[in-house]
C-alpha cells in the first residue's frame, strides 16, 4: 500500500510539473518533449536511480500512448484547413516516406559500414515526422492554413507506413517481390476501417442520448481505440485506422463537441506527458555519448539529404512554392515516435537494435533544438505568416432527446460577419429560435432588433429536421454577413 501511494504521489508531481512545462515550451517556441524526457531523465538511473530498461513494455506502452495522440491529432484537426492540401499531405506521408527510407539507408549503409537491412530499418525508424511535436508547435505559428494542413496530414498519416516498414525490416523474413501490395493493402484497409468507425461513430452518437455528457468523450476515444484494434485484428494498419476514424469523428456534428475536443486535447497532453517521460526514464545517459557519432550523422543526413528530397519528390508534382518546399523540410520534427519505433527491432532482439535506440535518442534531442527553436524565426523570413483572419465559426450541439430537438452554442468569433446583424436578419429555417444571448457575462432574452457583437453567444433551439439547414444559415452569415444568399454563400 506504501508502494502504490508513493507512485501516485510521484505520479501526480509528475504530471503537475509537466503542465507547469508546457508555458516555458511555448514561450521558448520548443515541443514540450525536451523537458518532458529531462524529466524522464532525471527520474531514471542517472537522477533518483530508478531504474527501468523492460524493452517490450515500453514499446508497448509507447504504441498505446502513439495511438492516444493520433486520435487527439485526428479529433482536433479540422477538415476545411487540411483539405486544399491532402494530396500534397498524402503524397509527403507516402512517396515521401519511401523516399526517405531509402535515402537514408543508402547514405548510412556507406558511411556507417551498416549492412542493407539494417541501414534500411535505421531509415524507417528515422522518416516519421512526430504528430505530437507538430501538432504543438506549428498551431501557434500563425502559418497559412495550406501549409500547416499538410504537414498535420502528413505527421498523422505517416507513421503507417514507417510502422509497417519497421515491422517488417525486424522480423528477418526474406523480402519477396509481393511486400508492396502487402504494405499497399494494409494501408487502404487501415484507411477504410478507420473511415467506418468514423461514420457510423458520428451517426450513433447523435442518435444516443446518453444519460451525462462526460460519457460522449468517453465514447467517442473509445471508437477511435476500437478502430486501431479493428485494424490490427484485420492485418491492416490500426495506426492509420485511428487517425482516419479521428479525422472523420472531430469534423461531424458530435453532440457536445466542444467538450469532446477539450477532452481529447487533455487525454493526448496526459499520453505525450507519460510517453516521454516514459521514454527519458528508458533511456541511459553513459550510453548516448556512445552513440553522439552515429546519432550525429543520422540526423545530418536525414535533415540535409534525406528530408528535403523526400519534400522535393513529394511536393514539386503540386506546385508547392520553393519556399514553402524549403519550410516543409525544415519543419519534419521528430520526436516520440522514432524512438518507439526503434524499441520494436529492439524487443525483438535484432543485433544492433540498442545502438540504435541510444542514437535515435541523440537525434531527436538534436533535431528538436535545431529545428524547433528557428521554425518561428524561419517562416517571418520567407514570408508564410498570415494574415490576421477571422476565426472559424464553432457550433456545438447537445440533443434535447425528449423534445426531438437539438439546442446549438454559438459563440461569435473575432472578424466573424455575424457582428452587426439584426436577428431578423439571420432568417433561421422554421423550426429554429435563438432562445438566449450570453453578452459580457449577462444573458438575455434577444428580440427581432437584437443587433449580434463578436464575442455573444447564442442558443439556438432548432428541430432535429431545423438543425442541418439551421447551421448552414448561421455558418452562410459568419462568411458573407446578411446577403449571404444573395452572394452565393450557403453555408456549406
Amino acid at each position: 500500500m506504501a508502494e502504490l501511494t508513493i507512485a501516485l504521489g510521484i505520479g501526480a508531481a509528475v504530471v503537475l510539473v509537466a503542465v507547469l512545462a508546457v508555458r516555458v515550451s511555448v514561450r521558448l517556441g520548443l515541443p514540450s518533449l525536451l523537458l518532458y524526457l529531462a524529466i524522464g531523465v532525471a527520474l531514471g538511473e542517472a537522477g533518483l536511480g530508478i531504474r527501468f530498461d523492460n524493452a517490450i513494455l515500453t514499446q508497448v506502452l509507447g504504441l498505446a500512448a502513439l495511438v492516444l495522440i493520433l486520435t487527439e491529432g485526428g479529433l482536433t484537426t479540422r477538415w476545411p484547413d487540411v483539405r486544399p492540401a491532402f494530396w500534397p499531405g498524402l503524397a509527403l506521408a507516402t512517396v515521401g516516406v519511401a523516399v526517405s527510407i531509402g535515402v537514408t539507408g543508402t547514405a548510412l549503409h556507406f558511411l556507417l559500414g551498416f549492412d542493407w537491412r539494417l541501414a534500411l530499418l535505421w531509415g524507417a525508424v528515422l522518416a516519421p515526422t512526430d504528430a505530437a511535436a507538430v501538432f504543438s508547435v506549428l498551431r501557434g505559428l500563425g502559418l497559412r492554413r495550406r501549409l500547416v494542413g499538410a504537414l498535420e496530414l502528413e505527421s498523422g498519416l505517416n507513421d503507417a507506413p514507417c510502422y509497417i516498414a519497421v515491422v517488417l525490416l525486424s522480423s528477418g523474413a526474406a523480402l519477396h517481390w509481393n511486400l508492396p501490395l502487402v504494405v499497399l493493402y494494409e494501408l487502404a484497409a487501415g484507411g477504410l476501417i478507420g473511415l467506418a468507425f468514423g461514420w457510423f461513430g458520428a451517426l450513433a452518437l447523435r442518435r444516443v442520448a446518453l444519460p451525462a455528457t462526460g460519457l460522449y468523450p468517453l465514447a467517442t476515444v473509445a471508437v477511435c481505440v476500437a478502430a486501431f484494434s479493428t485494424g490490427q485484428l484485420a492485418h491492416a494498419s490500426g495506426l492509420l485506422a485511428t487517425y482516419v476514424a479521428g479525422l472523420v469523428l472531430g469534423n461531424s456534428r458530435l453532440p457536445h463537441r466542444a467538450d469532446t475536443l477539450s477532452f481529447a486535447e487533455g487525454f493526448g497532453w496526459l499520453a505525450q506527458i507519460g510517453l516521454f517521460v516514459l521514454l527519458g526514464l528508458f533511456s541511459s545517459p553513459s550510453r548516448l555519448l556512445d552513440a553522439l557519432v552515429p546519432g550525429v550523422i543520422a540526423a545530418a543526413v536525414v535533415i540535409l539529404v534525406a528530408r528535403p528530397l523526400s519534400v522535393l519528390a513529394s511536393a514539386a508534382p503540386f506546385r508547392v512554392r520553393l519556399v514553402e518546399q524549403a519550410f516543409i523540410s525544415w519543419a519534419g520534427l521528430r520526436g516520440a515516435v522514432p524512438i518507439v519505433l526503434a524499441l520494436i527491432p529492439l524487443a525483438q532482439g535484432v543485433p544492433g537494435a540498442r545502438r540504435l535506440v541510444d542514437a535515435v535518442f541523440v537525434l531527436v534531442i538534436m533535431l528538436t533544438l535545431v529545428q524547433g527553436g528557428t521554425l518561428q524565426l524561419l517562416a517571418r523570413v520567407l514570408g508564410l505568416r498570415r494574415d490576421a483572419e477571422s476565426v472559424e465559426l464553432e457550433v456545438d450541439a447537445a440533443p434535447l432527446d425528449n423534445l426531438g430537438a437539438e439546442l446549438l452554442q454559438v459563440r461569435i468569433p473575432p472578424g466573424s460577419r455575424l457582428h452587426g446583424v439584426y436577428l431578423a436578419e439571420l432568417r433561421l429555417p422554421p423550426g429554429a429560435t435563438v432562445s438566449l444571448v450570453s453578452r459580457n457575462g449577462n444573458g438575455f432574452t434577444p428580440g427581432p432588433t437584437t443587433r449580434l457583437q463578436e464575442g455573444d453567444e447564442l442558443l439556438v433551439v432548432a428541430t432535429q429536421q431545423a438543425r442541418t439547414a439551421t447551421e448552414r444559415r448561421i455558418r452562410a452569415v459568419d462568411r458573407a454577413g446578411r446577403y449571404a444568399r444573395w452572394r452565393g454563400e450557403t453555408g456549406n
